[in-house]
Formats: C-alpha cells, structure tokens, sequence
C-alpha cells in the first residue's frame, strides 16, 4: 500500500529537523501499535544523515553491538574499541552530534525498562550535560501506551520535562479513508465503507492488510477476518497483553463486557462481582484504551457515565472474537462469522453513529459533540452537535435506514435540552448510510 496522509506530522517532525542544526531536539512519538510510526519516522527526515536504532529484547551487549554497526554504516564513523554500555554508546553519538547534525530515532524506547531501567536516568545524565553543545535530532518512539506517558510525564522519573516535543499519532480521518477506499475500490458502496471503517478503525496496519489482499466488501472483509491463520484473530492479544501484563484477564474481561453495551460501571461491577473503579480509572487515564462519556450538557461530577472502546478493531475484537473465543480455538470460525451476521444490523448501526460523530468533528464547525440520555435510560439522542460562537444547536438521529427516522419523535425527545438553550437556533437533521 502507498503511504497516505501524515502531512502535518511530517511537517512538524521536519521543522524540528531544521531547528536541531542549531540547538538538541528531543521529540516522543507515541501512538498504539499497528497505527504507523515507525514508517512515518522513516518517511519524515530528510535533510540529516538518519540512525535508526530499534531496542529488541537482547542483552545491552548485543544491542550496543547492532547499534555500533548503524552508526558505521549510516554515518561512516569509525568506533574503536568495543562499546558495552548504552550509557558509553549515546555518551559517543551526543560527543559525536556537537560537530555535525544527525537524527537518532530509538524506536520502541520503553523496551529498555526490560532490558536496563538506569538507561533512562543514563540517557537523562548525559543529555543534561551535553545538550546546550549538541546537534542531535533525538526522537524516542514507543507503542505501549501507558510505559511511554510513565517514562515521560511522572515527575518521579529521570526524563520528566526532558522532551521539547511529542506528536500523539492518531488513526487515519473519515476523508483519508474515503480517499484510500475510491483509489483502490472505485466501485465500493456505502456499506463497504461501514465495514472498512468499522474493521480498521484508521489503523494503519489494519488499511493496508485490507488494501494489499484487495478485501473491499463487506462479504470480502468478513471472509478474509475469519480465514484460517488470519492476522486479525490474535490481534487483540497481540496488541495489548504487553500493556496489562499479568493482569490481562481482568482488564479483557472488563473490555468484553463494555463490548457488548454492558457500558456503565455498576453493570459491569455487577456481572464481575468485584469493584472494577481502579481498572477503569486505568483503562482510561493510564492505558488510554477507553473514553468515559457523560450526557450532552451534563457537569464533570455526573455519575451518568457510560465507557466505551475508543478503537474501533478492539471494539469488534472484544465483542464477537474474545467473547467467541472458544469457537474460535477450535477452529469454528463460521460460528463466529455468522453471529457477526447475524448481529450486524444492530451493531453496525453503532458504528454508523461513531461514524457520523467523527465526520462531524472533521468539519470544524462545533464547539462541542455528544450524545444523550436521561437518568432512566431514556430520551436518548444519537448526536447533538453545538456551536457556541454562532448560537447554533442541531440534534442528529442516526440509523442504517433513512425511512425509520422520525424527526418529530426527536424533537419531542430534544424538547428539555432545548429550553436550556432559548437564544440558540435548534435544527433537526437525519444521518443514515445513505449520507455516509
């Protein structure tokens, strides 16, 4: 698959090149696996000889042996003697950088809390006392989410206020998508674009398996996910086991059940029998794998909260995989296909909803969107979208079948909210896949 999109990534990430000729940058890039760092990183650099260094899980020794090899071949500068430490090898390159200007990208940084944690207070020494008269362009990549924001954001750890810049890396937009599936599938319809939307979520991993087996349909997508030995089946252990560690039952168990809309805590705490408040809080705020949601217009201490899974692949893999998962292991993998047939109306009206809110944020029109529901559970309201500056409130039902959507049935059920906007101008509008 060619490379799409990342513009803006790639014009910052150049423009911190350009800077570093003068005064050491020290960049993190993080984002979930599969997502596409490492590619734009090697996409991005340009203007500077670039050492690309990745931390395996070997010794330090044999590490230090595989990164002496690059700086030879990449910079065509000679190391004597042999280097054993990190310590020794970033202390030669940060010696080496206040004479000539260079990008070192350590991709997967967090592996060295496995390998030597004093790597990071390491790298903290030297960086502090050399950086004012070096060159460097240092970028410190890392996909296990919660490891990367530890290393860099607790006050307790060494590197803590050490970088000059991160870039979050997000799944691709609605429009990238869009331009992606009418370049290689000119011909796809609207449910095509559901389920490639609902399948890879803007992952990039996930986009070019789909583009690379030339799987475009909805029928296409479905056979290739639950063919034998697929890529997709493992995923979500693949993904995220090294992010729980010993704990990944609990947490796959939590994820499971907001999966298959047991969405609010007391459900959840309910059918696990024990307090769940510390995973969530983790799941949300440390892992960044969930979103805590709360009514359109409700305050920051309301306890109407619903979760959800923010990725759209892990959303699906919790919800029809993992929890088939024993069909799965047995290697009936039309059992499980069919349930996703069977379950896919329903289903993929909910992603039809995430669709159209991620569309609606792409237009940069609203100060804020959201969903509603009321204490009981009821008067829900797929999106209201508000834009504060122009007094402007419009109320959106969303459903597969434009014909089901009863627009007085929505006024009646926004007519509350509504009141707590008199001076706004209040629009009802329909979405449906025919919109898409």
């Amino acid at each position: 698959m060619k490379f799409y999109n990342r513009e803006n990534e790639i014009a910052t990430l150049q423009q911190i090149e350009k800077s570093s000729k003068n005064v050491a940058q020290m960049t993190i890039v993080v984002g979930r696996r599969r997502i596409g760092k490492t590619e734009l990183l090697k996409r991005a650099f340009t203007a500077s000889p670039v050492l690309y260094f990745f931390v395996e899980k070997k010794t330090e020794f044999l590490l230090c042996e595989e990164f002496s090899q690059e700086i030879r071949l990449r910079l065509q500068e000679e190391i004597y003697g042999e280097i054993k430490t990190f310590k020794a090898l970033f202390a030669y390159l940060i010696a080496l950088s206040a004479r000539r200007n260079f990008t070192l990208i350590i991709d997967e940084f967090q592996e060295f809390q496995k390998i030597n944690p004093s790597i990071f207070s390491e790298i903290q020494n030297v960086w502090d006392a050399n950086k004012d008269k070096s060159r460097m362009n240092l970028v410190l990549c890392g996909s296990i989410y919660s490891m990367m924001k530890r290393i860099f954001e607790s006050s307790k750890e060494p590197l803590f206020g050490r970088a000059t810049a991160k870039i979050q890396l997000k799944p691709f937009t609605i429009s990238t998508l869009k331009a992606i599936l009418a370049e290689n599938a000119p011909k796809s319809t609207n449910e095509d674009l559901l389920v490639f939307y609902m399948i890879t979520g803007g992952i990039a991993k996930y986009v070019e398996q789909l583009v690379d087996n030339k799987t475009f349909t909805k029928e296409k997508i479905f056979a290739y996910l639950f063919s034998d030995g697929s890529f997709f089946l493992n995923e979500g252990k693949d993904v995220l086991i090294d992010e729980f560690g010993k704990d990944y039952g609990t947490y796959f168990s939590i994820l499971s059940l907001i999966a298959t809309s047991k969405t609010g805590r007391g459900d959840i705490e309910s059918t696990l029998g024990f307090d769940v408040g510390g995973y969530l809080d983790k799941l949300e705020n440390e892992y960044n794998i969930i979103n805590r949601r709360r009514p359109f217009g409700a305050k920051e201490g309301s306890r109407l909260n619903k979760y959800s899974i923010e990725d759209n692949f892990l959303n699906f893999w919790f919800r029809f995989i993992y929890k088939y998962r024993s069909a799965v292991e047995i290697g009936n993998l039309d059992y499980v296909r069919n349930v996703v047939e069977r379950d896919y109306e329903t289903y993929s009206g909910l992603v039809l909803e995430k669709y159209f809110c991620a569309q609606l944020i792409e237009t940069k029109q609203f100060s804020a969107i959201g969903s509603y529901w009321n204490r009981r559970g009821e008067n829900e309201i797929d999106i209201i979208a508000e834009n504060e500056m122009e007094k402007r409130l419009v109320f959106y039902e969303v459903k597969r079948n434009e014909k089901r959507i009863n627009l007085s049935v929505l006024e009646k059920k926004a007519s509350e909210i509504v009141k707590k906007y008199p001076d706004f101008k209040v629009e009802y509008k329909k979405l449906s896949l025919d919109k898409m």
